[in-house]
């Protein structure tokens, strides 16, 4: 159904078992999804453009692919103003601009969860080695009330920051009602959705809190264009002014310096500075070709979610000692769920032990310290069963 778009990747799986290799199975596309055959022609489309336009590239950029691109996410995820989607190498460059608008002068009081990715979490470890900064942390298990907890908690301390991610990056959990808190926040909390593990993968449509939020993804997983593009929305009346800012956040200025540093009213607020937009090609074309051919994230979540209950129903008849219900780390596998699926082996050992015992298969996945990530993605045939990963 949908492997006509991975048609490079299949034919490298058919010969290795062409040549007695049994072909991969990938189960990391949480990690690196494989990239769409249409990827190569962008890339190359990019590569012909610098050489031939050189500077003049700038134009078509900033005049047709940056709008057309910011025009298709926010038809994937219901924004009302495509010209405030910001875009960056990675979201912890976008995080930290966002960060960098706060007085750290004053009190700048932070609520998050445990179970935030390693660059947001690293980050917050050093910024409370400052004396201003105060980090609060909600445990994100039990599931159950996580969200209570968290909307409790939101409430009643007086936050200038939340942030949250939409599904957990070592559990695939989402959080629960994560758009329903924040479309009630107190008025005076910035609120930041890590939507890395969401955006592609889940349906998300923003449009009722888009005003409320900063959501943040990229393309380097589920879309699957790779790595050096990501974006963050920004709610209307925005007037924040980022310390940590670009020459690019200045370009409608350039001929007309001011004194005082001066923010536009969109996504240049949060704009850097130069970068390779080869990515931002790649990912244009796979969400042109997707529109064209009514792949929306619906069916792909539809397509995915049929995966795994294929997966499940192989894994209940294994009886494997680690890969089971029990081990299985989970909340609502059905409508609570991102597109991989974690078991906690206990230990580190035991889950590095069983990721070499999948490689020796030809299953590739991967692991956080004891926690080890079997992923599904549309490139996945229909009438596979994952018997391999179990035997």
């Amino acid at each position: 159904m949908y492997q006509k778009y991975y048609r490079q990747f299949l034919q490298g799986a058919a010969e290795s078992a062409a040549s007695g290799a049994q072909p991969p199975l990938h189960m990391a596309c949480h990690s690196h999804h494989y990239w769409p055959d249409v990827t190569c022609e962008a890339a190359q489309q990019y590569w012909t453009d610098s050489a031939t336009l050189a500077d003049s590239k700038w134009g078509p950029i900033f005049e047709q692919k940056i709008p057309a691109w910011q025009a298709a996410v926010a038809r994937v995820l219901n924004l009302p103003s495509p010209d405030r989607i910001a875009m960056a190498p990675n979201t912890h460059e976008l995080v930290f601009r966002l960060i960098s608008a706060f007085d750290l002068s004053r009190p700048l009081r932070i609520l998050t969860t445990d179970g935030e990715f390693y660059s947001f979490t690293r980050q917050l470890q050093r910024l409370e080695e400052e004396s201003s900064v105060e980090v609060t942390r909600i445990h994100k298990e039990p599931y159950d009330t996580l969200a209570e907890r968290f909307e409790q908690e939101l409430h009643r301390g007086h936050y200038d920051l939340a942030y949250a991610s939409q599904v957990f990056f070592d559990s695939g959990v989402a959080f629960p009602d994560l758009d329903g808190i924040a479309g009630r926040k107190p008025e005076r909390t910035e609120f930041v959705i890590d939507g890395y593990h969401g955006y592609f993968a889940r349906p998300t449509d923003l449009g009722a809190i888009a005003d409320k939020v900063f959501y943040t993804a990229g393309s380097y997983k589920y879309q699957g264009a790779g790595e050096g593009l990501c974006f963050m929305s920004i709610p209307a009346g925005c007037t924040l002014r980022p310390l940590y800012t670009g020459w690019f956040a200045d370009m409608a200025e350039l001929e007309n310096r001011a004194d005082r540093v001066g923010y536009a009213d969109n996504w240049l607020r949060f704009a850097g500075s130069t970068m390779d937009y080869s990515t931002l090609y790649k990912a244009l074309a796979i969400l042109e070709l997707f529109e064209r051919d009514g792949v929306t994230v619906e069916k792909i979540h539809d397509y995915v979610l049929d995966r795994q209950r294929r997966f499940l129903d192989t894994m209940d008849s294994a009886g494997h000692p680690l890969l089971n219900r029990d081990r299985l780390v989970h909340h609502d596998l059905e409508n609570g769920h991102g597109h991989f699926f974690t078991f906690n082996c206990t230990t580190a050992q035991h889950a590095e032990k069983l990721q070499e015992e999948l490689g020796s298969r030809g299953v590739l996945c991967d692991r956080r310290q004891q926690l080890l990530r079997l992923g599904f993605a549309i490139y996945h045939a229909e009438d596979e069963t994952f018997q391999r990963v179990f035997s």
